[in-house]
Formats: structure tokens, C-alpha cells, sequence
């Protein structure tokens, strides 16, 4: 160990910050080796964490390990240093009056040689300022300092000279802070614009696979109406000819019967044996007539109005496909953002039972109206005849779920924050409330202003809900037959939207069914 210390300069045993042989030496990523305290102490008072050697920056400070290896080697070089000091100190001289003491030396303070007026405040935010004798002259190496002859008060000396650089230093590193700071934020700004473009070509690419869905289809519709048409003008075609075909076959009977007859005649008319003629003649007159040809014409079909009618057929046709089409890729996009929504108990009417798994997304979440009162407090936020979620949304787009499959009759949409809980309520936008209502069994009205009656072909079993915050939009679905129910537009939110659950009166049982918050079932 001590032979392969000789090997090795001085210079290889000090700290860069202090200058100093290396107390507690770590290594940081860049390779480089420090004291562990002047390092620590380096990027306490300096941001962000940065060799002071080479200036690599750390985003993440290093975890400091102390390099064992190092250490024992310095350890090494400091006995041997404090030996040879100690076979030295005889020939240094004690300090006297009016001579400049070794700021280092413990107990006998020995006369300084040299004194360091190197401002490492400019390098590495630590100051020097101190006397050195000779032993801690050698022992901590100076090469890079700045050493004059003795001088008392280096402090002051030091400051009125330095003042004006130790003040820009400061300066220069706030800006290299602010400089670190400008470029992380443009970095995550570059992210977030990368990010931006990812999420646009994901849009675009599955607005171009709708779109080539929806085109596919209509596309086939008109491929099939075309084939069609070809194969009804066919059809008629083929029924012409075949009447053609009959006509021809008959009169070509006829002729063939009328020239046996014509050859019969004229052997006849050959003959001498008169009561033959007689005879025969009798047999000819009582042969049945021919058929009477003269009205009897092949006409061709008429084509009149055929292609227009089949092409204002296929108009219907694809414009019925369309709003379906269109309503399925819709109902598939809005299903994108769909969130978790779990019944409040806080805000359930006292004759409402939440099921136990509602704090549970995963599974169904119900709510029922029963006749049995469950013993709850009364509190502001519970309503009279309904339950809220405990999600609220104050911007950007949410869907959920709700089936209502064997109701006859409920209320379903959102409302905002501060609307009236207590005693009669009118359901209107006006009022706070976005909601759709069936009535009766089949009665289904959108609680406008004034109410809109809706007409549905079918009734939904399973109810969507989509909000658009910022666009003011909220859209009803119904999720089986992928239809638009009806649209609430140009609304003006300003404070947090829940969604509204009213499962409404049991009515002995025949309402008794729940509304039951439905994970959705994305298909592709």
C-alpha cells in the first residue's frame, strides 16, 4: 500500500473544492471524486446539481457512497505526509511577535511561509484566506492557489478586492440557475408538444378509420341497390323473351299444322274419284280455325322510372344508414371518456337503498327506491328525491352508463353544484338541471325549456351520458340501438356538474327495478 502511494502525485489525493487531502472521498457519476462534506455543501448552496470539476448537471441529485478504495489510499498518503512534517518541524521556526501565524497549526503555532489569496468564491462558492506553515504548506497542496507572503486581515484585503467579482459570481450563478430552469421548462414543453401530436395522429387515425368504416358501408349499399336494379331490368328482360319465345313456338305449330293441311289440299285437288273429294272436303271444312294473330303483339318492357325509383329508394336507404352509422361511430367515440362514478349516501333520499358495493366501479353499482325508510340523517346536501354521484367534473368530457332495463319510470343527466335539494323541484336547465325523464312506461320528454316530448323506436334499456364542459354540450344515448336520444347544446357551465340519478316511486313493486351504473362495454 505505501509502495503504490509513492507511485502516486500529490495532486491525485486532493479534494478540487477544498484542496485538501480527502476526508470521506465519493465518486459522482461523471467519475470524478470529492470530500463527501464539500460536495454535499457544493450543491446545498448551488442548484441544480452539477459537477464542479467538468459542470455535468444531475437532474436527480447522486446518492453519495464513500469510495473505500480512495480513502484508505489518502489515509495512506496522510500519515505519510504527518511524518514527514513531524521529522521537519525541528528545522521550522515558532512564531514570534510581529510575524504572521500558521492559521492551521494546532497547540505551537508555527511562523507561516505563504498565505492563499485565492477566491475560490469565483470557482466553487468556498473561500481560503489562510496562512500555511511550512508542514501544512506541502501537506495540502496549493498548485492551483494563489500564494503571496504572509499577510495578516487577508479577509478584509480579500472583500475590497474581490467584492465586485464575489457579487457577479452570485450573479452568474442565479442565472445559470434561471438558465437550467428555462431549459427544463422548454424541454417538458417539448414533450407536451410531442405528446399533442401523438394524441392527434391517434384522432386522426381513428377518424380515418370511422370514416372508411362508414364509406364501406354506404359504399356496399350502392353496390347492392346497383346489382339490383341490373337484376330487375334482367328479370323483365327474360320474362319479354319468354313471351316472344311462346308466340314464336305456337305460331311455328300453327304453321306446321297449315301446311299439312295445304299438302292435304293439294293432293285432293289431284284427285278424280269425286265422292272422295267430296268426303275429304267435308273433313277439311270441319277442322277447327286458325288463331287470329293480327292483335297479338310481343311488347317490349317499360323501364320508366326504374332507376329513379330504385335510386330514391337507395337515397331512403343510405340516409337511414347513415344517422346509424354515424350514431354508432359517435356512440363509440364519446364512450372514449368514460370515468368512474360511485353513488353518494350523503345524498340519498332516506327512501332510497344504496347497494354496499357502491364505493366499487368494478362491479354494478344500484340504487333503489323503496317504500321502507332507512334511518338516515337529514343533512343540505340530501335530496328529497334523488341521489347524486361523489364525482364532480368541472372541465373537459366525461361518460357513463346507466341501465334502466325493467323501469317504468326515471330521471337521469347531471346538475350542478348549488341547486335547490329540498321540496319541489322544476327539472329545467334554467334551474340547474340537464336530465331526460320516462313517464308512464313509454313516455320519454327532454326537460327543456319548454319540455321536449321525445319519439324513440325502440326503449332504451341501457342509457348513455355524455358532457362536453367546455363545449356546453350534454348528450343522451341509447346504448343498444347506438341512437342519439337527444342533445342538450350551447349550454353555459360555471361550476362543478354532478350526475343525477332519480330511480322514482316503486309503486307497489311495479317500478321496483334498479338503475344500475354500468361499466361500458367497448366494442370495436
Amino acid at each position: 500500500m505505501s509502495a503504490a502511494s509513492c507511485l502516486l502525485t500529490e495532486d491525485q489525493f486532493l479534494c478540487s473544492i477544498c484542496l485538501d487531502v480527502f476526508t470521506d472521498p465519493v465518486s459522482i457519476p461523471c467519475g470524478h471524486n470529492f470530500c463527501k462534506a464539500c460536495i454535499s455543501e457544493h450543491w446545498d448552496r448551488n442548484v441544480p446539481s452539477q459537477c464542479p470539476y467538468c459542470k455535468e448537471v444531475f437532474n436527480t441529485k447522486p446518492e453519495l457512497r464513500v469510495n473505500t478504495f480512495i480513502s484508505e489510499m489518502a489515509a495512506q498518503f496522510r500519515q505519510s505526509a504527518q511524518q514527514k512534517a513531524s521529522s521537519s518541524s525541528s528545522e521550522q521556526h515558532v512564531v514570534k511577535p510581529g510575524e504572521v501565524p500558521c492559521d492551521v497549526c494546532t497547540g505551537t503555532r508555527m511562523k507561516a511561509l505563504k498565505s492563499c489569496m485565492m477566491c475560490l468564491v469565483c470557482m466553487v462558492c468556498l473561500v481560503c484566506l489562510a496562512s500555511y506553515c511550512e508542514t501544512h504548506l506541502k501537506n495540502a497542496g496549493f498548485k492551483r492557489h494563489q500564494l503571496i507572503d504572509p499577510e495578516e486581515n487577508l479577509e478584509d484585503r480579500m472583500y475590497m478586492k474581490h467584492d465586485k467579482r464575489l457579487e457577479l459570481f452570485c450573479e452568474l450563478a442565479k442565472t445559470e440557475a434561471e438558465i437550467q430552469q428555462m431549459i427544463q421548462k422548454r424541454r417538458l414543453k417539448i414533450q407536451e408538444m410531442n405528446r399533442s401530436v401523438e394524441l392527434s395522429k391517434e384522432g386522426a387515425d381513428r377518424e380515418i378509420a370511422d370514416g372508411v368504416q362508414v364509406f364501406t358501408a354506404l359504399k356496399e349499399s350502392v353496390e347492392r341497390s346497383q346489382a339490383e336494379l341490373i337484376d330487375t331490368i334482367k328479370e323483365k328482360q327474360r320474362e319479354t323473351e319468354e313471351q316472344a319465345e311462346g308466340f314464336i313456338k305456337e305460331l311455328e305449330q300453327e304453321i306446321s299444322e297449315l301446311k299439312k293441311r295445304s299438302s292435304e289440299v293439294e293432293q285432293l285437288s289431284r284427285s278424280e274419284d269425286q265422292l272422295h273429294l267430296l268426303q275429304s272436303f267435308t273433313s277439311l271444312n270441319a277442322a277447327p280455325p286458325t288463331k287470329n294473330w293480327t292483335e297479338v303483339r310481343v311488347h317490349p318492357p317499360s323501364y320508366e322510372g326504374t332507376v329513379r325509383r330504385t335510386v330514391t329508394q337507395l337515397e331512403e336507404t343510405l340516409s337511414k344508414q347513415m344517422k346509424k352509422l354515424l350514431s354508432e361511430v359517435e356512440l363509440k367515440r364519446v364512450q372514449q371518456y368514460e370515468v368512474e362514478v360511485t353513488l353518494d349516501p350523503d345524498t340519498a333520499n332516506p327512501n332510497l337503498i344504496l347497494s354496499d358495493d357502491g364505493k366499487q366501479y368494478a362491479a354494478s353499482v344500484s340504487v333503489t327506491y323503496e317504500d321502507m325508510k332507512t334511518n338516515l340523517p337529514d343533512n343540505p346536501e340530501r335530496f328529497d328525491t334523488c341521489v347524486l354521484a361523489k364525482q364532480s367534473f368541472s372541465s373537459g368530457r366525461f361518460y357513463y352508463e346507466v341501465q334502466v332495463k325493467g323501469k317504468t319510470e326515471w330521471t337521469l343527466g347531471v346538475v350542478r353544484e348549488s341547486i335547490n335539494r329540498k321540496g319541489q323541484i322544476t327539472l329545467t336547465p334554467q334551474k340547474g338541471y340537464w336530465v331526460i325523464v320516462l313517464r308512464n312506461e313509454n313516455e320519454y320528454t327532454a326537460c327543456a325549456g319548454p319540455p321536449v316530448r321525445l319519439s324513440l323506436k325502440s326503449q332504451p334499456e341501457k342509457v348513455g351520458v355524455f358532457v362536453d364542459y367546455e363545449e356546453g354540450l350534454v348528450s343522451f344515448y341509447d346504448v343498444d340501438a347506438a341512437a342519439l336520444i337527444y342533445s342538450f347544446t350551447g349550454c353555459c357551465f360555471k361550476e362543478k356538474l354532478y350526475p343525477y340519478f332519480g330511480p322514482c316511486n316503486n309503486y307497489g313493486g311495479k317500478n321496483s327495478a334498479p338503475l344500475i351504473i354500468s361499466p361500458v362495454n367497448h366494442t370495436e
